[in-house]
């Protein structure tokens, strides 16, 4: 009885033991200092199409979006990337670009309101954005 008693247990351990293993993650994080600005849905501050981003994502006044330069585009900041602003709360997603004269620049979405447009100014922050990384059980 003692025998099983200690095999159940040795086998339940086991067992806890790897739910309690963290599952693979297939992203890291990256920090980088850029320039922050902000922008509104504005003819006079987009194109024709001032509810349309670059990827073509509808732009809703209230959710948390950045355009990024292409150079930040180049290091991984693609379309729908998780991006997490310094001084601000939440994920933002690039769903936008910004023209290739900027560098090293996002832009920070603020729909119509373009008092806390001018109010965010231009800051220097921090910035993480998630990079996915390779999957690796297709090496295999």
């Amino acid at each position: 009885m003692k025998l099983k008693c200690f095999i159940i247990l040795y086998l339940f351990s086991i067992g806890c033991e790897k739910e309690k293993a963290e599952p693979l993650k297939n992203y890291t994080w990256e920090t980088v200092r850029v320039t922050a600005t902000a922008y509104n849905s504005t003819k006079s501050q987009t194109d024709h199409n001032p509810h349309v981003g670059a990827f073509g994502d509808s732009l809703k006044p209230g959710m948390k979006y950045i355009a990024v330069s292409r150079d930040l585009y180049r290091k991984g900041m693609k379309h729908n990337t998780p991006v997490r602003i310094e001084g601000l709360k939440g994920l933002y997603l690039v769903k936008d670009r910004m023209p290739s004269r900027w560098k090293n620049r996002i832009d920070i979405y603020m729909g119509t309101n373009v008092d806390s447009a001018r109010q965010w100014g231009r800051k220097k922050v921090n910035i993480d954005y998630r990079i996915e990384l390779p999957d690796t059980t297709k090496l295999r």
